[in-house]
């Protein structure tokens, strides 16, 4: 895992004060950083095109255009006049050094190899005014590979894009992760992420942090290291199946193949299940996790409410979160909530806490995570998404591995299937949902065949082999 930050602020000032460090180094460091990533994946004859903003983003690509002289064909572009102090002295050294730079809009028509965007770094707060947007889209029209200082230009701190942003393919991000590349709008527009070193060690630059990014070694499986063992050691699963029958019954075959010892589907009537998925109308006693809400339907009120009552570890999805009967869940320990954007929505409300669209909860994702788990501390949530977010308490975790390649009807089930599988396995409720996501997103990117093409089968078939 590894850490993020809401701002970093804070950071360059401890390498100020701390390790003596000055902003100037700072600088030479981040540039020196962008250099580095071009001069090991472009060759001399590739054109580049350095876009510098006012500030100390565009001091970094001003400090970057002196760097590249003399080795590239390097054109600086600065569309109004510096501002910042570090931003006039890069530019007196730039000029010194010959350093091509023009100011005319109308001069922008070459076709360059690499265009470097250096406008705005990860504190914008402002909307851009009509010069920067129509700078941005005319970046994004050129036929070039594009990369980013700190953060693409126009996606803002709190990682929204409110006009349009500059597309990267690769962002060399300075000093540490930031929440705003995380945002799931900003999604398309980070490309790869590289963490720039800023003078030391991440390892020193960072502080503490809540919030983590995950990665694929943060997979732990349920690999069963004991040959003396039999069925009851790895858990039961209930699932409860309601109305939309196929849906608690992709669920099951989920949990079944990510390693559940036994797995029940609860229901009211006979369903055809795979063979070896177990049917009951009660919960058995021996049950040691439930997964309730997927395609419930109307589902008998009074049983609903008896299972949620219930002590035994749960996962909780989709048809709940638009019942009041939600509530009774949300001060007990070992539930996990797998809501997407929509039904989050409705759980807010049903909530008290507030009644927003998912368009506003989208641009305020992080916002709205941490609100809920202030005020339900025990529970696990986990909002499905791009960029999927597990939270529990003060704790945040980052999934960014998520592709459109899971957007098919039942993904869904299938990931409520794996973490209730790991819950029932005696994985922690944070530790389930974690890794269920992990397996889920992990599976989905080994999938080699068209993205438009995954089924469920298709999923749950290749959590096998990760």
């Amino acid at each position: 895992m590894q850490k993020v930050f809401d701002e970093v602020g804070t950071l360059d000032k401890k390498c100020y004060e701390q390790y003596g460090l000055s902003e100037d180094i700072l600088m030479e460091h981040a540039a020196t950083s962008l250099l580095n990533f071009i001069e090991n994946n472009f060759d001399t004859t590739t054109t580049i095109l350095i876009v510098a903003g006012v500030g100390n983003n565009g001091a970094d690509g001003i400090t970057l255009s002196r760097l590249l002289n003399g080795k590239y064909e390097v054109e600086l572009y600065l569309p109004n006049t510096v501002k910042s102090d570090m931003g006039n002295i890069q530019l007196q050294r730039a000029e010194l050094v010959g350093v091509h730079i023009f100011h005319e809009y109308s001069k922008l028509t070459k076709n360059y190899n690499l265009v470097v965007d250096c406008l705005f770094g990860s504190g914008l707060t402002r909307d851009l005014d009509n010069q920067m947007i129509e700078l941005i889209r005319q970046l994004n029209s050129l036929e070039s590979y594009k990369l980013a200082c700190d953060i693409p230009s126009g996606i803002n701190t709190y990682g929204q894009i409110n006009h349009v942003a500059f597309k990267a393919d690769t962002t060399i991000t300075m000093g540490a992760l930031k929440t705003s590349l995380f945002l799931d709008e900003a999604k398309d527009y980070i490309g790869d992420i590289i963490v720039s070193n800023l003078g030391v060690q991440r390892e020193l630059y960072e502080n503490n942090s809540d919030i983590c990014l995950l990665d694929i070694d943060d997979l732990h499986l349920p690999i069963r290291e004991s040959a003396n063992t039999h069925k009851g050691n790895f858990g039961h699963l209930s699932v409860i199946v309601g109305e939309k029958q196929g849906a608690g019954i992709i669920c099951a075959d989920a949990a079944f193949n990510l390693g559940a010892g036994l797995v029940s589907v609860i229901n009211h009537k006979e369903h055809l299940v795979p063979y070896h998925i177990m049917q009951s109308h009660k919960i058995p006693q021996n049950s040691t996790a439930i997964a309730i809400g997927m395609g419930l339907g109307n589902y008998e009120q009074n049983e609903i409410l008896e299972i949620l009552q219930s002590s035994i570890p749960k996962v909780c999805d989709a048809d709940l979160f638009y019942t009041k009967d939600i509530l009774k869940v949300l001060f007990q320990k070992n539930v996990i909530l797998t809501p997407h954007p929509k039904e989050f929505c409705s759980l807010l409300k049903i909530c008290e806490i507030d009644d927003i669209d998912v368009h506003t909860l989208q641009k305020q994702r992080f916002k709205y995570v941490d609100i809920f788990c202030k005020k339900y501390s025990n529970v696990v949530l986990l909002l499905k998404g791009a960029n999927t977010i597990v939270a529990q308490n003060k704790k945040r975790y980052i999934n960014p591995l998520g592709s459109s390649k899971l957007s098919f009807g039942g993904s869904g089930d299938v990931l409520a299937g794996f973490i209730s599988s790991l819950l029932a396995q005696g994985y922690t409720s944070i530790e389930a949902a974690i890794n269920g996501t992990l397996a889920h997103t992990i599976t989905a990117m080994k999938y080699e065949k068209n993205n438009y093409s995954m089924t469920p089968v298709n999923l749950i078939e290749g959590v096998k082999n990760i």
